[in-house]
């Protein structure tokens, strides 16, 4: 019995490597423009703070966050998830810009090819003489 019990063992740790492997992110590399975006925002969101007179640990702090992974954003790591960003933005007073970065007004894109799909010509709809409801 005990020999089973091993075995299961086994195939249970198996079973939670390959479950583990489901799991984890794949590798990302970034483009050169999304670095170089990242760390202009990880450098203006120093600016931030500082222009604030806010220590790190403050500001790291009230984003429910460590002093480190502030750093890290402040360098324009590409690692750190976006919901970590946004808690240092919102310590800032800055959260409300991240919610208008695609919003449909400032999609340049997006509503020039939107005008580029109007119809040329609108027509109303004939209803037939035989029904006037």
């Amino acid at each position: 019995m005990a020999s089973g019990n091993n075995d299961s063992l086994v195939i249970h740790k198996s079973a939670l490597a390959e479950r583990k492997g489901a799991i984890m992110a794949t590798p990302h590399h970034p483009s050169t423009a999304v670095r170089r975006s990242l760390r202009k925002l990880g450098g203006d969101i120093k600016d931030a703070r500082r222009r604030r007179g806010l220590p790190a640990e403050v500001v790291a702090e009230r984003a429910f966050t460590s002093r480190s992974t502030l750093r890290r954003i402040e360098a324009g790591d590409n690692t750190v998830g976006i919901g970590i960003y946004a808690a240092v933005l919102q310590a800032l007073g800055l959260l409300d810009r991240l919610g208008e970065l695609a919003a449909p007004g400032q999609d340049e894109v997006g509503l020039s090819m939107a005008s580029a799909a109007l119809p040329k010509r609108v027509r109303l709809k004939r209803i037939p003489s035989g029904d006037h409801g």
